[in-house]
Parts: C-alpha cells; sequence; structure tokens
C-alpha cells in the first residue's frame, strides 16, 4: 500500500531535531571536559613551580644562616622529596649562589625548570 502524503507535512522532524540537539549537547560536554582536565594541568603545573620556588628558597635561607659551612649545601642531582622526579643542584661562584631546581610532571615528555640566583653577604 503506497501511502499518500498530504503537502507540507513533516514527517520524521522531530527526530532530526532530536539528534541535533544530542550533537549540540554532546560537544558541549565535551568541551567542559576538556576546560577541566586543562584547569586541573594549569593548577598541577602552578603546585610543581610554587614547591620549586619554595624549596631554592628553603636552602638559600640555610645557606643565608649559616654562612660559615656553604659546603654542605653545593652539591648536584640532589633529590627533592616534595617533586615528582626532582632535582637540586646548588653552585657557589664566590659570594653568588645558583639553587636549580628540575622536575618532570607525570606524563610529560619534557622537564622543567625554576632556577633562583642570590648574593649571601655573610
Amino acid at each position: 500500500m503506497i501511502r499518500n502524503l498530504k503537502p507540507g507535512r513533516q514527517e520524521g522532524i522531530v527526530l532530526l531535531e532530536a539528534l541535533a540537539a544530542i550533537l549540540v549537547f554532546s560537544f558541549g560536554i565535551l568541551s567542559f571536559l576538556w576546560m577541566q582536565a586543562s584547569a586541573t594541568r594549569q593548577v598541577t603545573d602552578s603546585k610543581y613551580r610554587l614547591e620549586a620556588s619554595f624549596a631554592a628558597n628553603q636552602i638559600l635561607g640555610e645557606m643565608w644562616v649559616h654562612p660559615d659551612d656553604w659546603s654542605a649545601y653545593v652539591g648536584t642531582d640532589v633529590p627533592v622529596a616534595t617533586l615528582p622526579a626532582g632535582k637540586r643542584t646548588v653552585a657557589l661562584n664566590g659570594k653568588q649562589v645558583t639553587v636549580t631546581i628540575s622536575w618532570k610532571s607525570p606524563g610529560e615528555s619534557k622537564a622543567h625548570s625554576y632556577q633562583a640566583v642570590a648574593q649571601i653577604n655573610g
């Protein structure tokens, strides 16, 4: 049996609108999840930079308080427990101290570093 369609009759338009709405909603959810992942990554990077800054300034503060024994602080690739794969290097050039903290975030291939240079007159 052949159905006669009347001109102007719209069959299936509701299904088409529902599919378009699902597509738009899916893109919105995916965008939201991408923004959440990006924000989490930025907060984690910020936390690691803060920890590196704190570790470097802590060593500089200790060297400032104990100017008679700087050789105990000088070294390369000393582990930093608060950072993932964290390493500390302290170099001394006269009274100028350079502290370099490096770390590698989980899931990233490139290493990050923070460097603090201070002149300690003690």
